[in-house]
């Protein structure tokens, strides 16, 4: 019972329909009780009416009666028969049983309508007078007509109760579907990416929550405006500490060309290294700021071997340096529909990522496959890999697995999921070796372009 209430406090559905299934239930009951009521009355009008016609078809046909013998007539029901005789002849009555004819009415009755009880028995009475002076009695069971008439009465409930249930049916189906735009929206809401910052469209939402979708959407607006100020506070901050910094870094070359002792070669060596990891970090932070504004980019099909030589290009000292064998597995080259420079951004921070992760000697391939309309992207290493309990938290900014010792700033995946969300791609992390749980295999799922001829073979490592 507090689960009912809970409910029918929490849900205007569920509210809206036990109130019109209320309201159904009272006024059927109402109707029913007039229909039941004004059935019966016209049962006994016509039962009544039926002894008037008996009374008139005698009188016209000026009919003689003859009362039965004793013995039962053939066809004869006791309970629905019509039993007419002179009002005169009820001194002739042979006893108190009413399956004897004649009966023992009043003489002294007046014409018209009237409810005896004759010989334990009730019977409606029609007294008349004929054209030849004769009274005549024409008399009904009384018991035998209201059960006639309780049955017509009953059977005009039928309608009442066929089309309560259907109604019942009919008015919850019709508030499901009421309510059904309210359930799409939400559910709409509901598969957005947080980056989907867009208007909800109301066009097709009934007027009463129009007004609550205007107000999400000014709030929208409100929350998307926020989040491109914060954007371009940090390529804003990025971009004025990139000059500092590029400064930092050539005097600090410059400095090592001097002549100094080693202890002070040493900490300009470890200065040297934090300012270019500083460098780094902004340089992300700026790549960061642009792959999540909301700033529309050409698209068009961009040859993905291509991409991956260029970034073979950039990162090959980096492999080399760890003895890491890095290669394009795939021949075949593949057109895919995305902004060049977000492929070329995406790309290389997951084979930076990788390259950084993956122990010295170690292994990272760049796959390609087509599967339909979508093309599958995947840079695979021979790393520890990431943790199922990891795999959502390494796309948030500065987070870096625990137990690593790599140093980086923790803003490439994000980049990456950045980058994904804003052209529609799909990124899923898994291991490399399934069987051993090791190594990260990262997949992105693309827009298929126009396909070209294969590159050369040697793009393979």
């Amino acid at each position: 019972m507090d689960g009912f209430k809970k409910r029918l406090s929490d849900s205007v559905q569920f509210r809206l329909s036990v109130t019109l299934s209320l309201a159904i239930l009272i006024v059927a009951v109402l109707a029913g009780v007039f229909a039941f009521v004004s059935a019966l009355g016209e049962a006994h009008e016509m039962q009544d009416e039926s002894l008037r016609q008996v009374a008139v078809l005698f009188d016209r046909q000026q009919m003689t009666l003859h009362y039965p013998a004793a013995e039962q007539v053939a066809g004869d029901d006791e309970e629905s028969r019509v039993i007419v005789q002179y009002l005169t002849d009820s001194s002739k009555a042979l006893g108190n049983d009413d399956a004897t004819i004649p009966l023992p009415f009043p003489t002294t009755l007046t014409d018209g309508l009237s409810t005896l009880n004759i010989a334990g028995e009730n019977f409606r009475v029609l007294v008349r007078t004929t054209v030849r002076g004769e009274r005549i009695v024409v008399a009904q069971e009384a018991d035998v007509r209201d059960k006639e008439a309780r049955e017509s009465a009953w059977r005009s409930l039928l309608p009442f109760l066929i089309l309560f249930p259907v109604l019942l049916l009919v008015v919850g189906d019709l508030v499901r579907k009421l309510f059904r735009p309210i359930a799409t929206l939400s559910d709409e809401i509901d598969q957005r990416d947080q980056q989907a910052l867009h208007p909800i469209d109301e066009n097709h939402l009934p007027t009463e929550i129009r007004p609550f979708v205007v107000a999400i959407n000014r709030l929208l607006t409100r929350v998307a405006q926020s989040m491109e100020a914060q954007r371009r506070f940090i390529a804003d901050a990025a971009h004025e500490l990139r000059s500092p910094m590029t400064a930092l870094s050539l005097q600090a070359e410059r400095l090592s060309a001097t002549e100094m002792s080693a202890p002070a070669h040493a900490r300009l060596s470890s200065l040297s290294r934090g300012i270019e990891r500083s460098r780094k970090l902004i340089d992300q932070l700026l790549a960061l700021a642009a792959a999540q504004s909301s700033a529309e980019r050409s698209q068009a099909s961009v040859s993905v071997l291509a991409v991956y030589r260029r970034v073979l290009e950039d990162v090959l000292p980096l492999a080399e340096s760890k003895c890491i064998d890095i290669g394009v597995e795939s021949v075949d080259d593949v057109q895919v529909i995305i902004n060049e420079m977000d492929l070329l951004i995406l790309v290389r921070n997951l084979v930076d990522n990788a390259i950084r992760y993956t122990p010295f000697g170690g292994r990272v391939d760049l796959t390609v496959e087509v599967a339909q309309e979508t093309v599958i992207l995947q840079v695979k290493d021979t790393g520890p890999g990431i943790s199922a309990e990891e795999q959502i938290r390494v796309f948030d900014p500065f987070y870096r697995s625990l137990g690593s010792d790599e140093a980086g700033s923790g803003l490439g995946l994000s980049i990456v999921k950045a980058i994904a969300d804003r052209t529609g791609a799909t990124i899923r992390l898994s291991f490399s070796d399934e069987i051993k749980k090791s190594g990260l295999c990262v997949s992105v799922w693309l827009k298929r372009g126009m396909t070209r001829p294969p590159l050369p073979r040697h793009l393979q490592g």
